[in-house]
Formats: structure tokens, C-alpha cells, sequence
């Protein structure tokens, strides 16, 4: 009668040990580890081969194989005996028997005594022995589902090795450690295991939790067949206590946001943002009819309106999309109101579902009507008033920042008062902007979808080519101004002096220098990425400004476009009525969007304002020994840097809370950046990303995105990532992921602007439009599509591109 226990049949941990029993679970749960059988210990009690072995060896196979110890205790959720008992590997069919007897004496061998003594007590007592098929492993390991060392339960920690990984196991070697959680993190070069591997492992190691219900110690190896698990046993050392289920869900999405607040953004410029937001868009609610209770009751909305992962600002859409189902007529049309969050992808239907109110039906949809049209005639007021509101908005922010307060003299104690000035005057009380923004949007869409439906594409071109030519958006004056110098700067033959010498070079020009520092008093506070207070802007560093100069006074001459109204009267022939709607509509469209980009200048002054405190302030802190130097404040939040003035700060050591900042930023920006949008279920704190999986580029030569400037070039690409560093030769088409008013320096030499980012209102399609140059937005991955040097191809009307040289 054979003594062997087969895989299916190695259930009773009694007879044929934890490991082998654990063994047939995954078998049973569906994880196909190698195949084995079970000898057990009783077998050995005579010298004699133990009955059915040949038979068993017979069915495996013709090996080689693993033969192992499977004691009774073994793999337990007690004790696990790790590497006590010996493993013979690479066994031949004829040495199984010997090599089995080798590992079932293990069990009375001295350390075995030691290990019992200490842990379980008890008398020596020999193992079953498992015979299992050989694994060629390429790479092999071991995972846990847990972290064995922190006792956290939210990551699998990897070790591999290349080979066998049994010199693992056993200490001879080190492996190569990996942690997979939200992201995964390995060695910056890796040499045992890819990404997508480690992520395989990790994958195994829960579904074996799963599947066994408590967190597992799994072994494991690739060969050429793929990944394969060898065991799994309990994880003996304490681990933190389950987390209670939550199920809500963050979704981060920076698809819009991005414009504003690209890369990374210090603490300082995020608190802030977030105030602003907060403050802002409770103030937007209230216009819209929002009742002010209701605005309280969701005042953890307006205040969480935006995340910071690994360093970059991004929309929290569910918060948004609780806010705007605030607003009268959601229920009425929910997918209309979804667009207003000018997002990439739509939200998932978990969370519209379970956020806002169901469609409105009977009386509950006579009231939301009568909602909506009380809304539409405020609006409709506003629109009436929307000069005066204008009007007095200018008068309090010119009466805040032409004030006469001169933040380089000013301690302490007058510079937190002047900030919570500005905060009072002018960022709670954001009517103007609110409303003609608003009204922008709606006006924007509305004129479009109108021309387009009595004009077919034509009125989309129409569209596009009418926002041209409105000659007062302060967007556009840069650049004019940037040619204008360009023109005396090559008339007075000091090109090649001022791009090396900077404004020295204009010393004996006193004219061209009048006319830079008009510029920069004017502008002085517009700089790239001008949004973020830790920017330098051009009052302290116009070199960007001065070579922007330089490479305008090359050209022979300036970007012009049509500035002739449209012939209407030739549009609509045979409708005086649709001719006169259609020429006011546009016209009203064309001064909002021009007091859009107006009032947005105001912001970049005010934001200037904001950042001259707040560095005057850490001048004041470095003075004090609060901190290294003045600059540190960015690493403070605005509460922080506030609270060190006022009393309500909660710790004295600056310096540490900045030192520890800097390092999370410095690890943060040696890493890709996260994607456009994020999902998490939980806790949604500071979560860290390292996604390096590459974007994949369809195989193709042209590509399509919006259009939003019409105009057709052909001319050399330059791949532009930081304006700051990097120059636009005049003519060449200029290819950005993002861009911000602080480009404008880059837009004046640009034939087109090719970017991955933006919508038909964002900055650069508004300037593109006003500086006559066609314009493509949306295109995304066009940083690694295009290479930089190449000729494309950009249609401003199709938003086709063309990559002219690519071979594919």
C-alpha cells in the first residue's frame, strides 16, 4: 500500500505538515503552484524506501526537484520556522529518496532543538517531506502582504534575486527590495525585476491574503512561462490593526488647472491658492443663487476644492462636483452643468449618482424652473451693472496697491497687516472677475454654437477669426511692446550687445532704457509660471525679457493679422435679423473675453503684491534666525508664516518644518510627473507618485486637437519646457506642454503654438488669436510626439499638425 499523500489529498496539517498543507489550499484556491506529493514522516521510520515513491517520482515527472521540509508547526500562524529545517534543490529522480531522508533527520538536528526551546517548545519531532517539481527560475523571491517591519498593511514589500531564491532565504545574499502600494518603488536601476513584474508579484501576494484571509509570506519565481508561487505561509510578526473600510473616493485631475499652477508648487503658493479658492467660489455660489446657509453647510467643499500630489496643484473633482450640484437648474440638466468643470475626462457615474439631487420631476421641477429664471435675471442684471462693478472693483484694487506701502521697510507686524488688507479688500470681495468670467463662458459657447449652427464650419471659422483684432486685451501688449524695442534695439545695431551684455548694453540708448523700464513698471510682476509666489518675476530678473528682445529685433518684421470686421451683410444676405444678433452677440462675446484677460492682469498684480510681502516677511524671519534665508518662507503655508507674526503659530522651529519640506520636494521632483487625473478610496493625504510607465504615441505623422486661432506654417518645431532658460528663434512654431501670460516673451517670436494643455479660452488660444498666429491646444503628448528641431505642419482652423520630416 503506498505511503505517498498526494497534492489533493494533503489536507490534515497533522499528518502532513503546515507547508504542504498550505501547499494544497493554493492548489485548491486556484493558484497552481508546482506540482509535489507528500511523504510523511511516519514513512521514515524504517530504513526502507517508503512505499509508492518511485511510482510518485513517476508521475511529476523526470524533474529535477525541490525536496522540502513540512513540519507540523511549520508555516503556522504561530511559528513558522523559517530556514530551520534543511532544503535539497535540484534533485535527480534517483536521489530523491536519499535527499528526502536528509531533510526528515533535519528535523532532530540541533537548531531545530534551539528554535523549539525558544518558541514552541516541545521534543524534537521530524517533518514531513514535500517532493515538488523544479522551478528553472530566472528570478525568484519572496513578497509580503503586509510589511512585516512597520506592521502597515497598505504596501507589499518585495525582495528578489536573480536565479534560485533560496540564497535569499537563506541570508547568503541580499535581494533587491521593492514596496507596491499606491505606487511602486524599486531601485532607480533596476537589475532582478521590471516594474511590471514587481507589480505581478505584488498582485499574488494579496490574492493569496485573500484567498487564506490574513496577510501572507509568499515565495515565488519567474521562468520562462511566466510567474509562479511556491508557497505561502502566515506572516508571524505583529502587524497594525486592519483599517476600518472607506470606500470614498478622491479623484485629483489637473487637465485644467495645470495652466495656472504648472509643476511644482511650494507650500506658500498652495495654501494661498487654496484661501483664494475657498473665498472665491463661495462668493461665485452666492451670485448664482446659492442661499448663504447652504454655502456654510458646505464650507469643508469650498475649502478642499484642490489637492497637492508629490509637489503639483490639482483639482479635487468630487468637490467641485459637489459644488456645482449647489447650483439652480442641476437637476434639471445635469451633463450641461458637468461641462462647466472644463475637464478632459467626464466623471465617473459612482460619483454623479451619488452627489446632488436626481432629476427634477413635477412641482420639484416647476421650482427648480422658477430657480433658474430668478438666477437668469440676476445674472442678466449683472450683466446690466457689470461696468459699474467693473468700475469699482478698479477703484478699491488701485486704491490697495497704489497705496504707498513699501514692503522692503516694513517689519513684521505691518506686513501681516498688510496681507490681511489685500485679503479683506480685494480677494473677498472678487465680484468683477466672478461675473464677467461667468458671463464669458456662457457668452463664449453660446456665440460659437450659434454662428456654427447658421453658418455651418464656416461660423466656427468666422468664430475664431472675429476675436481677432480687439486691439485693447493687455494679453497682447507685451508682445507689441517686445517688437516695438525690438525695432529700436536692431535700428541702434546693440542686438548682439544687449542679448550679452543685458541692460548695460543700453546705457548710451537712454531711449531703448526708458522704454524696458516702462515695460517692466508696467509688467514688472509678469514672469513665468506668475501665479506661483516663489517666481521671479522680471522687475528682479529681466534677463528672460531682455533676450526676448533681442531675437524680436531679428525679424524683419512683425506678426500682423486683419483687424476688418467681418461683412456681414454678405454672411446673412436675406436676414437683417440674424445679421444684427449675430454682430451684437459677437461683439458682446469679443469685450468679454477682452475683460477676461483684463481683469486677469489685475490678479497678476495682486499676486506680485502677495509675493513681495511674503519675501519681505522672510526677510524679517532670516533677520530673527527663524530661518536660513529669506526665500524659506515659500516652504511655509500662509498660516504658518502669519502665525509666526500673530500669536496663533503652533511651532517655533521654522527651520526644521522648512528642512523637511525641502526634502520632500527635492524627492518629489526627481520623479516623473503623476498623471492628468488620480483616483484614490480613502485617505487621500499628500499621496506620493512614481509612475515612469511611458505615454504611448500613436504611430502616426499627423494628429488632430482643437483649433483655435486660424492660420496655417510650416516652420521648424522648438520644444520649449522651461521659457525661463530656454529662447524661441523668430519664425519657429513654438511646442509646450502648458504655457501662462508669462510666455508672452516666447509667443512674440512664435509663427504658432502647438500645446498639450488649454481650451478655447485659455491664455495662450486668447493671445494666439489676438497676435494673428495660429494656435493648436489639447494636443497631448506633444512634447514627445514632436522632436524639437523638426519641420510641422499646424493648421489653426483643424487643429491638424503634421509632422513634415517623420518617417513612419
Amino acid at each position: 500500500m503506498s505511503q505517498i499523500i498526494t497534492q489533493d489529498e494533503a489536507t490534515d496539517v497533522q499528518t502532513v505538515g503546515g507547508k504542504a498543507a498550505a501547499l494544497s489550499k493554493l492548489c485548491n484556491f486556484g493558484f497552481h503552484p508546482p506540482a509535489f506529493f507528500v511523504i510523511p514522516a511516519e514513512a521514515f521510520a524504517q530504513n526502507n524506501q517508503p512505499d509508492g515513491l518511485d511510482a510518485a517520482i513517476a508521475k511529476l515527472g523526470n524533474g529535477p526537484f525541490a525536496v522540502r521540509s513540512s513540519a507540523r508547526q511549520e508555516d503556522g500562524a504561530d511559528h513558522s520556522h523559517a530556514g530551520q529545517f534543511e532544503t535539497v534543490l535540484n534533485v535527480a529522480s534517483a536521489d530523491v529518496h536519499n535527499a528526502a531522508k536528509q531533510v526528515w533527520q533535519s528535523g532532530f538536528s540541533e537548531t531545530v532543538a534551539t528554535y523549539r526551546a525558544l518558541k514552541s517548545g516541545g521534543k524534537p519531532e521530524a517533518p514531513a517531506v514535500i517532493v515538488q517539481t523544479m522551478i528553472d527560475a530566472v528570478t525568484a523571491g519572496v513578497a509580503f502582504s503586509a510589511d512585516p517591519v512597520t506592521g502597515q498593511r497598505d504596501h507589499v514589500v518585495i525582495s528578489a534575486i536573480a536565479g534560485l531564491g533560496e540564497r535569499l532565504v537563506s541570508g547568503e545574499e541580499d535581494g533587491e527590495d521593492w514596496v507596491v502600494g499606491t505606487t511602486v518603488v524599486g531601485p532607480a536601476q533596476p537589475l532582478v525585476l521590471t516594474k511590471q513584474q514587481a507589480m505581478q508579484v505584488a498582485e499574488l501576494a494579496r490574492k493569496a491574503e485573500v484567498a487564506f484571509g490574513v496577510p501572507q509570506d509568499i515565495e515565488w519565481a519567474f521562468n520562462e512561462d511566466g510567474l509562479h508561487i511556491l508557497q505561502s505561509r502566515p506572516i508571524t510578526t505583529p502587524l497594525l490593526p486592519a483599517p476600518m473600510p472607506d470606500t470614498a473616493w478622491t479623484i485629483f485631475d489637473n487637465s485644467n488647472i495645470v495652466e495656472s499652477y504648472p509643476g511644482m508648487v511650494s507650500p506658500l503658493t498652495y495654501s494661498f491658492a487654496v484661501h483664494v479658492y475657498t473665498r472665491v467660489y463661495q462668493a461665485f455660489v452666492s451670485l448664482l443663487g446659492v442661499p448663504e446657509p447652504t454655502i456654510a453647510a458646505n464650507s469643508a467643499v469650498f475649502g478642499n476644492m484642490l489637492g497637492r500630489v508629490d509637489g503639483r496643484v490639482y483639482y479635487n473633482l468630487v468637490n467641485w462636483y459637489r459644488a456645482l450640484a449647489l447650483l439652480p437648474g442641476f437637476s434639471l440638466n445635469r451633463a450641461y452643468m458637468e461641462t462647466m468643470m472644463g475637464v478632459a475626462t467626464p466623471m465617473p457615474k459612482e460619483v454623479t449618482d451619488a452627489v446632488g439631487p436626481p432629476p427634477a420631476t413635477g412641482i420639484a421641477r416647476v421650482l427648480e424652473y422658477a430657480r433658474l429664471i430668478k438666477v437668469g435675471g440676476g445674472l442678466i442684471w449683472q450683466a446690466v451693472r457689470l461696468a459699474r462693478t467693473k468700475a469699482r472693483f478698479y477703484e478699491r484694487l488701485n486704491a490697495a496697491l497704489n497705496s504707498g506701502f513699501d514692503a522692503s521697510t516694513a517689519g513684521p507686524t505691518a506686513l501681516a497687516e498688510e496681507y490681511r488688507r489685500i485679503e479683506s479688500t480685494l480677494l473677498d470681495r472678487w465680484d468683477a472677475p466672478l461675473v464677467n468670467d461667468f458671463l464669458c463662458m456662457i457668452a463664449f459657447g453660446a456665440s460659437r454654437n450659434l454662428m456654427e449652427k447658421w453658418l455651418g464650419p464656416q461660423g466656427l471659422l468666422l468664430h475664431n477669426d472675429v476675436m481677432i483684432g480687439q486691439g485693447d486685451i493687455i494679453s497682447a501688449e507685451p508682445a507689441q511692446r517686445i517688437a516695438k524695442i525690438g525695432e529700436m534695439v536692431n535700428d541702434a545695431g546693440i542686438t548682439d550687445e544687449l542679448r550679452e551684455h543685458g541692460i548695460a548694453a543700453t546705457a548710451k540708448h537712454p531711449k531703448i532704457a526708458s522704454e524696458i523700464q516702462s515695460y517692466l513698471d508696467k509688467f514688472g510682476d509678469r514672469c513665468t509660471e506668475e501665479l506661483k509666489l516663489e517666481s521671479i518675476p522680471l522687475s528682479d530678473d529681466p534677463s528672460s525679457l531682455l533676450q526676448a528682445i533681442a531675437a524680436s529685433a531679428t525679424r524683419h518684421h512683425m506678426v500682423s493679422h486683419d483687424k476688418n470686421e467681418p461683412d456681414w451683410a454678405t454672411l446673412f444676405p436675406q436676414n437683417p435679423i440674424k445679421r444684427f444678433a449675430a454682430k451684437k452677440i459677437i461683439n458682446w462675446t469679443k469685450n468679454r473675453v477682452r475683460d477676461r484677460e483684463n481683469l486677469r492682469f489685475e490678479r497678476t498684480r495682486i499676486f506680485g503684491h502677495t509675493r513681495r510681502v511674503f519675501l519681505a516677511l522672510g526677510k524679517e524671519f532670516a533677520a530673527r534666525g527663524l530661518l536660513a534665508e529669506p526665500r524659506d518662507v515659500f516652504y511655509l503655508t500662509t498660516q504658518e508664516a502669519l502665525g509666526a507674526v500673530e500669536g496663533f503659530g503652533l511651532s517655533a522651529d521654522l527651520k526644521s518644518l522648512v528642512a523637511l519640506r525641502k526634502a520632500e520636494d527635492t524627492a518629489a521632483t526627481q520623479r516623473p510627473d503623476p498623471p492628468e487625473r488620480i483616483e484614490l478610496r480613502g485617505p487621500a493625504i499628500a499621496p506620493i507618485w512614481n509612475d515612469d510607465a511611458p505615454v504611448e504615441m500613436e504611430a502616426t505623422n499627423q494628429r488632430t486637437a482643437t483649433g483655435c486661432s486660424a492660420g496655417q506654417v510650416t516652420a521648424r518645431a522648438r520644444v520649449i519646457r522651461d521659457p525661463r532658460t530656454e529662447t524661441l528663434a523668430p519664425g519657429d512654431i513654438l511646442v509646450a506642454r502648458h504655457t501662462d501670460p508669462g510666455w508672452i516673451a516666447v509667443f512674440s517670436n512664435a509663427s504658432a503654438i502647438v500645446v498639450e494643455r488649454g481650451s478655447l479660452l485659455s491664455h495662450s488660444a486668447i493671445v494666439a488669436r489676438e497676435l494673428g498666429i495660429p494656435c493648436v491646444v489639447g494636443l497631448k503628448g506633444a512634447t514627445q510626439w514632436i522632436s524639437d528641431g523638426e519641420m510641422i505642419a499646424v493648421n489653426g482652423a483643424t487643429g491638424q499638425v503634421e509632422r513634415c520630416d517623420a518617417d513612419l
